[in-house]
C-alpha cells in the first residue's frame, strides 16, 4: 500500500508519532491540542485586534501581526497530521504532502527568524533614533522586510522538496516521526545524502548565527542608548519596551539550542526525546508569543480586554 514500484520514492510515507511512547499517545495528545489551542486562539486575537483597531497600525504591531500569522501557519502545518496520528493512528502521508509539509515547516521557520530580526531593529530605531522612528519604519520599508522574508525563506527551502524527489527510498517507508522533518526523511534514503546534510546544517547554522549576531548588535545599541538616559524611570521605561521581544527571542530560540546540544551531548538518549524536544519547539513560541506581547504590551493588553469583556478599555 505505501509503496511505488514504478518510481524511486514511495507513494506514501508512514509517520510513527513518538517511537516508544505509542501507548501514551492519547495522553500526550491533551497538552499538545490545549497548546494548539491556545496557540490558534491567542494568535488569530492578535492578527484581528491588530487589524481591526487603526491606533495599532504602527510597525511595531505589523511586525506583530507578521509574527502571529507566521506562528499559525508553523503550527498548523504539524500540528493536525500530529493529532490525527495520536488519536486516529492516521499514520499514513503522501509522499508529496510529506514534501510540502517539510517545505512548509522548514520555510516559516526561518521568516519567523526574520521576523524576530526585523522587531529588534524596529525597537533600536525606537530607542536609538526616536526622532526618526516614522520616516524610517515607512511602510514601503515594512512590506519590503516581510517580502524579503518570505523570499530568503522560499529561496533557501525551495531545493530540498526537489532534492529529495530523486532520491530511491530502501530503508523502508516509516518516519521515526511525528513530522516530515528533513534529516527524518533523509535517512530514509539510499545513495550519496551528504549534500543534503551539508546543506541543511549549513541553511540552519547561516539563518541562527546571521539572524541572533544582528539582533545581539542591536541590543548592544540599546543597551548604550538606554544607560545614557538621565533618569532612572526612562531607562526603565525604555527598556521595557523591549521585554516582549526578549521574550519572543528566547521562546524561539531556546528550544532550538537545547534541541541541538540534545543532539550532540546525549546521543544514546531515547528517540523519545528528542521527539518530543522538536515538538515542544514547534509547539510553544506559538502559544507563548501571544500570551507574551498580550501581558506585557499595555496597548494590546487593553484591546484584548475591551474585546472579551465588551467594553472599551
Amino acid at each position: 500500500m505505501v509503496s511505488n514500484i514504478t518510481s524511486t520514492h514511495p507513494a506514501a510515507f508512514l509517520l510513527v508519532g513518538i517511537p516508544g511512547l505509542e501507548h501514551l499517545h492519547i495522553w500526550i495528545s491533551i497538552p499538545f491540542c490545549s497548546a494548539y489551542t491556545l496557540a490558534l486562539l491567542g494568535n488569530c486575537t492578535l492578527i484581528f485586534i491588530i487589524l481591526a483597531d487603526s491606533a495599532l497600525h504602527e510597525p511595531m504591531y505589523h511586525f506583530l501581526a507578521m509574527l502571529a500569522g507566521f506562528d499559525l501557519v508553523l503550527s498548523s502545518t504539524t500540528l493536525p497530521k500530529m493529532l490525527s496520528i495520536f488519536w486516529f493512528r492516521g499514520r499514513e502521508i503522501n509522499f508529496y504532502a510529506c514534501l510540502v509539509q517539510m517545505f512548509f515547516l522548514h520555510s516559516f521557520s526561518i521568516m519567523e527568524s526574520a521576523v524576530l530580526l526585523a522587531m529588534a531593529f524596529d525597537r533600536y530605531v525606537a530607542i536609538c533614533k526616536p526622532l526618526h522612528y516614522t520616516t524610517v519604519l515607512t511602510g514601503p520599508l515594512i512590506v519590503r522586510i516581510g517580502m524579503s522574508a518570505v523570499f530568503r525563506a522560499v529561496t533557501l527551502m525551495t531545493p530540498l522538496p526537489f532534492l529529495l524527489r530523486c532520491f530511491h527510498y530502501c530503508r523502508g517507508p516509516e518516519i521515526a516521526h511525528c513530522y516530515c522533518e528533513h534529516m527524518a526523511v533523509v535517512r530514509l534514503a539510499c545513495g550519496d545524502t551528504r549534500f543534503n546534510n551539508i546543506y541543511g546544517i549549513a541553511v540552519a547554522m547561516f539563518i541562527v548565527v546571521f539572524d541572533l549576531l544582528f539582533v545581539f548588535l542591536s541590543y548592544i545599541f540599546i543597551l548604550r542608548a538606554v544607560l545614557q538616559l538621565a533618569s532612572q524611570e526612562a531607562r526603565y521605561k525604555a527598556f521595557g519596551t523591549c521585554v516582549s521581544h526578549i521574550g519572543a527571542i528566547l521562546a524561539f530560540y531556546t528550544p532550538v539550542v537545547i534541541s541541538s546540544v540534545m543532539h550532540r551531548v546525549a546521543r544514546r538518549a531515547a528517540p523519545h526525546v528528542h521527539i518530543l524536544l522538536a515538538n515542544f519547539y514547534m509547539l510553544f513560541p506559538p502559544m507563548v508569543n501571544p500570551i507574551i506581547y498580550g501581558v506585557k504590551t499595555k496597548k494590546i493588553r487593553e484591546r484584548v480586554l475591551g474585546l472579551f469583556l465588551g467594553k472599551n478599555v
